[in-house]
């Protein structure tokens, strides 16, 4: 099938089976490999994309299914060469481990502070209860989220 995607702001035309996932587009046709192939399954979350400004796993989503919507990659968060807020707080707390699943920590928590701009740590602890990391306690993952919202905030 041919279809056309807007990827990190960038119009992407692919032709793909229809079978395809979003995950499978990006990273084996698009070679965008931030977002990680690491359940399968919908569990993890380390497959996190934005799809018109919304989480989802990318290993869920069919490509044809998101023809002509706004899909963002960790890649695509930074401007200009340089991190976004939130992921520069992520290296600034030391919230990333092995990084595998990192890069849908970090979509996810842009998401949420997108839309609850100064939330509490219960908050945080809720909003990235869908990204799984074998590497830490989170607590410096929560520090990172709580970092950005700071530094977000006028």
């Amino acid at each position: 099938m041919d279809i056309s995607l807007r990827i990190n702001g960038e119009e992407c035309a692919l032709s793909v089976p229809a079978s395809r996932t979003l995950l499978e587009a990006l990273r084996d046709d698009m070679a965008l490999t931030g977002a990680k192939n690491a359940c399968n399954q919908g569990v993890c979350g380390s497959c996190t994309v934005l799809v018109d400004g919304m989480p989802v796993n990318a290993c869920l989503v069919l490509a044809v299914n998101v023809t002509g919507r706004d899909i963002t990659t960790i890649e695509g968060l930074g401007e200009g060469g340089e991190l976004s807020v939130v992921q520069q707080a992520f290296v600034d707390a030391g919230a990333i481990q092995c990084g595998f699943c990192m890069s849908g920590m970090i979509v996810s928590a842009t998401a949420f502070l997108a839309h609850n701009p100064m939330p509490s740590r219960d908050e945080i602890r809720t909003a990235l209860s869908g990204n799984l990391c074998r590497c830490s306690g989170y607590v410096r993952v929560f520090d990172a989220v709580a970092l950005a919202a700071q530094r977000l905030s006028p």
